[in-house]
Parts: C-alpha cells; structure tokens; sequence
C-alpha cells in the first residue's frame, strides 16, 4: 500500500447514517482506509450487548461501502495490538473519546509510533443505541409490524 493508511472501527450494527459519516470522513482523510468491525464477542464482552446484525453481514455491509478499501475483524479493543498487525498511519475515533484518559495516553503512544489521531464529530441525531431503543419501544406498544 503506498500512501496514508487510515484505520477506524465499530460494530456497526443497524447501519446507518452515522456510521456513514466516519467512514466517509476517514477516506477523505487517507489514501486507503482499513475498517475493523468489532466481533459479536468482543462486542459482549465490552459493551454488554450481542448486536442485532450478525458479525458475518455486518462485515458484508462494511465492505461494500465505497469508501472501505478493507475490512479486518476486530477481535480486541488494543488499537496499538491492530497497528502491530495493520501498520496504519492514521487513527479515527469519535470525538467523545477526546481528553479521556485512555485515548490521552494513545495520542501519546501513537505520536511516538508516527501514527496521528484524528477526533471526529458525533452524529447526534441517530445512532444504534438510539435505533434499538426505538425498536425495544415499538415491540412493546405492539406497534412492530412483523
């Protein structure tokens, strides 16, 4: 690969315009973007929920937007692990991960590696918490068509 490799990841479960924006942001801000989506497992294990979408079709999906050039599954949320494995020179993250604790000290580490983090704004008005939870409230009032 010649040129700035890029790298973000998600579940990305219930696709929407949201996931839409990173991805789209993050090819413009490199020459090939690499998407890891994150295992039903490790999604589990971190956020305490199976996604709704299956891993296998969720990376379908991923891989056929245009702006992907690859997708690789995420299996563990150590970026510096990914970096070790992909060697990409740009990191995307939303912007509410910015100051804390955890991505201070990775803008740390990845300086030294070369490697830039790029914050990008958060789509308020959709995201798939907010998706599932309108699903939750249409089953319950009996309003889903099925």
């Amino acid at each position: 690969m010649t040129g700035v490799v890029g790298y973000t990841t998600g579940v990305y479960d219930m696709f929407h315009i949201g996931h839409l924006n990173v991805l789209r942001r993050a090819r413009l801000a490199c020459d090939h973007l690499v998407v890891g989506v994150t295992t039903d497992e490790l999604s589990l294990a971190a956020k305490g929920k199976t996604p709704v979408v299956p891993f296998e079709e969720r990376m379908d999906i991923v891989r056929a937007i245009r702006y992907v050039d690859d997708v690789v599954p995420q299996t563990s949320m150590d970026k510096l692990e990914a970096w070790e494995k992909i060697g990409f020179d740009a990191v995307f993250v939303g912007d509410d991960w910015k100051g804390t604790d955890k991505w201070n000290a990775l803008e740390a580490e990845f300086a030294a590696r070369g490697v830039t983090v790029r914050y990008f704004a958060y789509t308020q008005h959709t995201s798939s918490t907010l998706l599932r939870a309108a699903l939750t409230r249409m089953t319950e009032s009996g309003s889903a068509a099925g």
